[in-house]
């Protein structure tokens, strides 16, 4: 398969098997803006699910919040968010298109002419107004980041939670960018969610804990099947690092166009918090008791997109082969990511294996995501589940009525096996922990 095709049939699989859409198509659509499917939401929440056990459920140094969207302006004047989250912004004077400036290399991707204006400065943040009147005092920004939110609350989840560092802020939550050039389908769009923690640590443990992360975060994409050969580590330049950064690592995918950030992982330093102090006249020191020592601490933050993850582990995951003869698409997802665990499929919509069916599918659905199809022949049905990334499938044949025993079809190496069904949930849940 051509590198140059996978793009196209990621995307047309997306839509045709109800993934990720193009939002408001009947209306002609509305610009980098999608919407996510049956099986693309269960998909997303399964990204979110596995991140989060990672972060927070198996951590006792991390805890979780839930910061608001709609936020004040002097938290982006403190950040710096408002005189530094900008682009190069420049116009094509021969067809009016916009563009980043450090994108095109002085020509016009949609006509080629070489007549631009000169760059300017252009803020990402959304703007809007809260109450009734549009005016200075009533102006809001939708956050282009979580990141604030976690270092706003600092002193309070750490006091609340009796926390000392290093310890860990942890939130999933949607931001906003106003980006020039989104594309690539939803690798770069205006509206996105982040999954992102901000990891507070004695200022001389830094460099220590920003190896530690890094590496955790280029791990969790190997163990949930991103092969070696598409994943690298990127060490940022001095040129490039954020105003706020004193090191970024990103972890890099390779996309059909090439190698592209997947999660960054930053030394913030003590900047945020420093700078929320001087502007809100609040003490976000911490004292060690211990040490009798007073300092500011240091901010480690992986920050990974939901929807950028999702969209690497499927461009991953396909695959096509050939079984029997006849050509076969294929997701190879990892159990912990498929939109379905396993599918339940009765041999036919005879009442009597229906009722089996059911039962099985009520069963296994206390402990999975379960899919459930009975319609056409059980080959098309085997290659459907394959297609959407299913790992195992359960028949329920005639057979099924006399030894009370299901048959358990693996995805990659379409292997069939008979498992009694008082042995399923059992027998699936070791596969699932020794994938």
């Amino acid at each position: 398969m051509e590198v140059s095709d996978l793009m196209d049939k990621i995307v047309s699989l997306c839509k045709r098997r109800g993934f990720i859409f193009p939002s408001a198509e009947i209306y002609g659509g509305f610009r980098s803006t999608y919407d996510y499917g049956p099986l693309g939401s269960l998909m997303l929440r399964n990204v979110r699910t596995a991140w989060w056990k990672e972060i927070v459920q198996k951590r006792r140094d991390v805890v979780p919040i839930d910061a608001s969207i709609l936020s004040s302006p002097r938290i982006w004047e403190a950040s710096g968010h408002l005189a530094n989250f900008t682009d190069p912004l420049v116009d094509c004077r021969n067809c009016k298109e916009r563009w980043r400036a450090d994108h095109i290399d002085g020509v016009c991707p949609n006509c080629g002419s070489s007549n631009l204006t000169e760059a300017r400065a252009f803020n990402m943040m959304f703007k809007s107004f809260v109450g009734p009147v549009e005016d200075d005092a009533s102006v809001a920004y939708l956050r282009p980041e979580t990141a604030q939110g976690m270092f706003i609350n600092y002193k309070l989840v750490q006091q609340s939670a009796n926390l000392k560092p290093p310890f860990g802020i942890a939130q999933i939550g949607k931001s906003f960018r106003n980006e020039i050039t989104p594309g690539n389908f939803v690798f770069r769009t205006r509206e996105f969610e982040q999954m992102e923690m901000e990891f507070f640590v004695h200022p001389e443990e830094a460099e220590k804990w920003h190896v530690y992360w890094y590496n955790e975060r280029y791990n969790w994409y190997l163990n949930l099947g991103v092969p070696e050969t598409m994943l690298r580590l990127r060490h940022h330049g001095k040129e490039e690092l954020s105003h706020y950064s004193a090191g970024t690592v990103d972890v890099e995918f390779l996309f059909p166009w090439g190698w592209g950030e997947l999660e960054g992982i930053a030394n913030r330093t003590d900047y945020d918090l420093n700078a929320h102090m001087q502007a809100s006249g609040e003490d976000l020191s911490f004292f060690d008791q211990n040490t009798k020592e007073r300092y500011i601490p240091y901010a480690i933050e992986p920050a990974a997109g939901v929807t950028r993850a999702m969209m690497a582990f499927l461009l991953a995951a396909y695959d096509e082969d050939v079984i029997a003869g006849e050509p076969r698409t294929l997701l190879r997802l990892h159990p912990r990511l498929a939109p379905y665990t396993v599918s339940v499929l009765p041999l036919s919509k005879k009442p009597e294996l229906q009722k089996v069916a059911n039962e099985i599918f009520s069963d296994l659905s206390e402990s999975y995501s379960v899919g459930y199809d009975e319609t056409q022949s059980i080959g098309r049905r085997y290659r459907r589940q394959d297609e959407i990334g299913t790992p195992f499938c359960v028949t329920v044949d005639f057979q099924t009525l006399e030894d009370g025993a299901v048959t358990i079809r693996d995805r990659d190496s379409t292997s069939q096996e008979r498992v009694s069904i008082s042995e399923l949930s059992q027998y699936l849940a070791v596969k699932v922990r020794d994938w």
